[in-house]
């Protein structure tokens, strides 16, 4: 940016651009926050449209900006596995879980758990993700919030405080601001911002890499695309080894588990679907997320492969690079739009997380300590609470600078504390039915202190560490803990085996093109990784290998056969496995 002038006009037009947003909320949510159901769930009246607008905004925040292309620039593609093959779990989602909240008119997702197993079952879970909301998941989104905006800004020469100093303010100011929204806002103001920003996330990380590419390039973007798939192509691949980010063998471990959990079990992902008018609306919503998805790598980790072209390896920190690359390529009059899309982000990915906690705070603390309580007095207690884990994580997010392989992959890792255990419970609930609660309570311990253990606890107490990918330790936890709670299950069954209890609130008619765009959405992930591999832009000898085009064909070829199938034999069968097996009649379906 070049003066003051630019950093005025950069602050007028986002602040312009917010007013937009702000009044436009206002006028389509008014009206409905006055009940938890319609502060929690927008009263069950979400399009596909704006299902998919929340789920990709609460999931792409800033995190994914700065983190993504940190892992891009400091490595190569390997990281975009967590994006591309995450539509595996968003069709398992889509297909399998959904149906089951739906049916059952599920707000929370520890609610699920206590009609499957106990309250006991309820309030552990609860515990987790609310420790992973304040320690990890609200800290990091605030804090690479907070780098973006620092970088964008110079702000350590703008103002003349330190690097430290500049990062802990924008922390406070960014949070701040997001907290008054998401306490006063609701999941149908949630849903309608996101939506807008979207749209402005999917504009502004088009032009970034665009842009970078002609700089790159002297002016031609044809030649910054030849550089970087000529100059180090090695940085393109996405199929990792053990000395990569990720694995490529991960995607078949731990992998599928992890991001299974987010997106079917974690509860600020999966709250956004439970307001759908409708099981088709709520499927289309988690389908149309699956294609976002997809488009992670060329929006969120290219430009770090750009920033590597034009700055080596010269940042102090990974996390800079995309910061660094923004600042630098965007022009001066499109940083305040920039700005919006930024902050809009992370206000999404907050204001979710805020709301999602609020909510299992009040449905699964306080209402079953007081049955009586008034909506009234309930939605004041969730937005004091909601005030106050705020406040906690403006101590905890500044930390975040301190962490030394980048903030993605800090992430992940202590994720891994809370994210399969609840995946197995889900999983294992829905489909054995005779595995009690103490199955439950005992995965849960028991992963806390092995993940610790596997991960850093050997190295601490005991002086040696175990040589293999946190990734592959989730899949190894994620099979033993199933064998763990299928033997207490088989040892001591439950006395009368759990049955679902439909309780639909809404229509339970799928959408009649599931099938097919899962068809679809597993072609294209096919398809990417045919891209970013040495068949693909890694190639070494030239732009990509004489094998690329005929194995792209291929894809393409069972893609579409796969897809008439689909359409011509199972979407009738699964219309009416779902409509009258378990979730309309109440009989139960076959599956165990």
């Amino acid at each position: 940016m070049e003066g003051n002038s630019s950093i005025w006009f950069t602050l007028l037009s986002s602040i312009f651009f917010i007013a937009i947003i702000g009044v436009y909320t206002y006028r389509k949510s008014r009206g409905v926050n006055g009940t938890t159901e319609g502060y929690f769930l927008a009263g069950r009246g979400m399009s596909g449209g704006f299902i998919a607008g929340a789920l990709i905004l609460t999931n792409l925040s800033a995190e994914q900006m700065v983190g993504l292309n940190g892992q891009a620039y400091g490595g190569n593609m390997t990281s975009m596995a967590w994006e591309v093959t995450s539509v595996m779990a968003i069709i398992i989602m889509a297909l399998v879980l959904l149906p089951r909240y739906l049916g059952g008119a599920f707000t929370t997702l520890p609610q699920f758990l206590r009609d499957r197993f106990d309250e006991g079952v309820r309030k552990m879970v609860v515990v987790l993700f609310m420790l992973g909301y304040v320690f990890v998941t609200i800290p990091s989104t605030l804090y690479s919030g907070a780098l973006g905006v620092l970088k964008l800004f110079d702000l350590p020469n703008l103002t003349g405080l330190s690097y430290t100093q500049s990062v802990w303010l924008m922390v406070w100011i960014i949070g701040i601001i997001g907290a008054l929204f998401a306490v006063f806002g609701g999941m149908k103001a949630i849903a309608v911002s996101d939506s807008l920003i979207g749209i402005g996330l999917i504009i502004i990380c088009t032009l970034i890499p665009i842009i970078g590419l002609f700089v790159l390039g002297n002016g031609d973007i044809l030649g910054g695309l030849k550089t970087i798939s000529t100059s180090s192509p090695e940085k393109l691949n996405a199929i990792g080894t053990s000395d990569d980010a990720v694995p490529f063998s991960t995607i078949f471990t731990g992998m599928l588990w992890a991001n299974l959990f987010y997106w079917g079990t974690n509860q600020y992902a999966v709250q956004r679907t439970l307001g759908a008018k409708n099981l088709a609306e709520g499927q289309k919503g988690v389908l149309y997320t699956g294609f976002f998805k997809l488009l992670v790598p060329l929006l969120m980790m290219f430009p770090g492969i750009i920033a590597f072209h034009l700055y080596g390896g010269n940042l102090s920190t990974v996390d800079l690079a995309y910061p660094t690359l923004v600042a630098d390529v965007l022009p001066w009059y499109l940083q305040g739009f920039f700005l919006v899309v930024l902050l809009g982000a992370v206000f999404s990915s907050f204001n979710a997380l805020i709301n999602s906690a609020a909510t299992m705070f009040a449905l699964d603390i306080v209402k079953p300590i007081r049955p009586s309580i008034s909506d009234k007095k309930l939605l004041n207690m969730s937005k004091w609470f909601s005030a106050l884990l705020a406040l906690i994580s403006f101590f905890i997010s500044p930390l975040l600078m301190l962490a030394p392989d980048g903030l993605w992959d800090l992430i992940r890792r202590f994720t891994g504390f809370f994210n399969i255990p609840i995946i197995t419970i889900v999983l294992i609930g829905i489909f054995a039915k005779k595995v009690p609660s103490l199955a439950a309570k005992i995965v849960i311990i028991f992963h806390v202190i092995t993940y610790y253990m596997m991960l850093w606890g050997t190295r601490h107490i005991f002086g040696f560490s175990i040589d293999i990918s946190y990734i592959h330790v989730y899949g190894i936890l994620f099979v033993i803990e199933l064998v763990i709670m299928l033997i207490i299950g088989k040892v001591y069954p439950m006395s009368k085996p759990w049955s679902f209890t439909p309780n639909a609130k809404v229509d339970m008619k799928p959408w009649k093109h599931s099938f097919s765009i899962s068809v679809v959405l597993l072609g294209l992930m096919v398809g990417f990784y045919l891209v970013f591999s040495p068949i693909g832009l890694a190639y070494e000898n030239g732009i990509v290998s004489p094998l690329f085009i005929p194995s792209l064909l291929l894809v393409f070829v069972t893609t579409i056969l796969l897809a008439y199938i689909s359409i011509k034999f199972w979407n009738r069968k699964y219309s009416k496995y779902v409509q009258k097996e378990p979730y309309i009649s109440g009989k139960q379906s076959d599956i165990r």
